[in-house]
């Protein structure tokens, strides 16, 4: 695998917008006419201060959060509903290191719901992309069609804090092509998620999951 995809993310480059300023040119991108929505996650632990699943899981109440995520049934399934109609495809890979975190058992949970309604969701194991981080980890990218793309920003304690912005032709092309370079690698999501996250036992955020288990070889 080449070792310097993502080359353009390094450096510190793009234009550095803070959290409200993101937001807004992220919606402004989505309503245009797009059709392809793409996001790689990289991190394995993050805080999501004012997502009530998330609030709950932190809290400890791992019923009360799965209950929650499944409250959005209905949100998640008109989101995907608009998307479908406006020729909208929405894809996701998701780079897991394992033991997985109490963070991201969380969080596949709420892909689960968002692949059963339509997101199209696979899984990478890290040391899939070995040679690609031998100098840095691969960003957390969001792709808006062919016009414009960003590179996420976390602040100290893991949350959003903003995105540097991209907006070159060439740019986006290429990280459009490398990101389905690896997608094209990954596990399809309800084969990993049967196997490596429906056996686990609810998290202790006090101490890695026990009962994890690597994949298959």
């Amino acid at each position: 695998m080449n070792a310097s995809m993502f080359a353009c993310f390094r450096s510190g480059a793009g234009e550095v917008l803070q959290r409200p300023d993101y937001l807004a040119d992220f919606s402004r991108v989505y309503e245009s006419d797009i059709h392809l929505l793409a996001k790689l996650e990289r991190g394995q632990t993050f805080k999501e201060p004012g997502t009530p699943s998330w609030e709950a899981f932190a809290s400890g109440d791992w019923a009360e959060a799965l209950r929650l995520i499944e409250d959005d049934r209905e949100s998640v399934a008109a989101y995907f509903r608009d998307t479908s109609q406006r020729g909208l495809t929405f894809r996701r890979l998701r780079i897991v290191e394992y033991p997985v975190t109490p963070y991201l058992q969380w969080e596949m949970n709420v892909l689960r719901l968002r692949s059963e309604l339509g997101e199209e969701i696979r899984v990478l194991d890290a040391d899939t992309i070995s040679d690609v981080e031998r100098d840095a980890q691969v960003p957390e990218v969001v792709i808006l069609g062919s016009s414009v793309m960003y590179a996420v920003i976390y602040d100290d304690e893991l949350k959003g804090a903003g995105a540097r912005r991209f907006t070159g032709p060439d740019q986006v092309r290429t990280t459009t092509q490398e990101f389905e370079t690896l997608y094209a690698q990954g596990e399809e999501f309800s084969e990993f998620f049967e196997r490596e996250i429906a056996p686990l036992e609810p998290p202790a955020l006090n101490r890695p999951p026990s009962t994890v288990r690597r994949p298959q070889q």
